[in-house]
C-alpha cells in the first residue's frame, strides 16, 4: 500500500490568514492538494494532518468534494515535524512507502507524485526538488551584502517526499525521541544516514507563504485548464 500524509496544521503566520482555506477559482488551496494525491493511481490512502480547531472545516471539504481516499483527519503538533510523526502513526498497517507533502503546495501535478512513488520503491528515498538557479549572496542583520554563495549543486527541497515506510518512522523515532527538530522529512532520512535521491520537477510547485503567491497560483491553474 502506498499512503500519503498531507500537512495541513500550520498557523499561516506570514499570510496574515488560513491560507489553506483560501480559493483558488472554486476551490480552497487544500482541496487543490489533496486533489493531486485523490487522482494518483499510485496513492492508496491519504492522512490529513489539521489544526485542532480547524477539523470540522477540513471534514466539510473532505465530504463535499469527495476525497475518497482521505481516511482519516489527525491532530496536528506544536512544530511541523511533530504534525508528520502524528499522521505516521496513523498510517495503516499495510503501509509501505510513504509521501508526506505540505498543503499550501496546490500545483504539484498526479503525474509527478506517481513517478516519486515509483522512483522510492526503488531506492528508498526521493524528493521533488529544483536546482537552484539565481544568484545567491549572503547577508547580514541588517541586510548588508556580505558574501556570495556558490549555486553550484545547490537545490530547494520541494514536497511530496516519498520514503520507504521503515526508513521513515525509523529516521522521526530518532528525532523524536532526541527532542531535535527537523524542517523536512530528508532531513531526518539524512541524520539517521539513508541515502535519497533528488527527483527533479520541471512544472511549478509553488508553496504558498505570502498572498501574491496566492494569484500565482491561479494564472498557474487557470493555464494548465486553458492547455487542457
Amino acid at each position: 500500500m502506498n499512503s500519503a500524509i498531507i500537512v495541513a496544521a500550520g498557523t499561516s503566520r506570514r499570510m496574515g490568514f488560513d491560507k489553506l482555506l483560501s480559493l483558488l477559482g472554486d476551490k480552497p488551496v487544500v482541496v487543490h492538494s489533496i486533489e493531486r494525491f485523490q487522482q494518483c493511481e499510485m496513492i492508496d490512502e491519504i492522512i490529513l494532518v489539521v489544526h485542532t480547531d480547524r477539523r470540522p472545516e477540513f471534514q466539510r471539504f473532505v465530504d463535499a468534494f469527495g476525497l475518497t481516499k482521505v481516511k482519516r483527519l489527525v491532530d496536528g503538533g506544536p512544530e511541523r515535524h511533530l504534525s508528520v510523526w502524528n499522521g505516521i502513526s496513523h498510517l495503516s498497517e499495510a503501509c509501505e512507502i510513504v509521501a508526506v507533502h505540505d498543503a499550501a503546495r496546490p500545483l504539484v501535478s498526479p503525474d509527478l507524485i506517481g513517478r516519486a512513488v515509483a522512483l522510492a520503491k526503488v531506492c528508498g528515498a526521493v524528493s521533488l526538488a529544483a536546482p537552484i538557479v539565481e544568484t545567491l549572496k549572503r547577508a547580514d542583520p541588517q541586510q548588508n551584502v556580505t558574501g556570495s554563495v556558490d549555486r553550484t549543486g545547490l537545490w530547494a527541497m520541494q514536497t511530496p517526499q516519498v520514503f520507504r515506510f521503515d526508513w521513515l518512522i525509523d529516521a522521526y523515532k530518532r528525532i523524536v525521541d532526541s527532542g531535535r527538530t527537523v524542517t523536512d522529512e530528508v532531513s531526518a532520512l539524512q541524520e539517521a544516514g539513508y541515502p535519497v535521491r533528488l527527483l527533479q520537477n520541471p512544472d511549478w510547485n509553488i508553496k504558498i507563504t505570502f498572498p501574491t503567491d496566492l494569484d500565482l497560483a491561479e494564472k498557474m491553474i487557470n493555464l494548465r485548464e486553458v492547455n487542457l
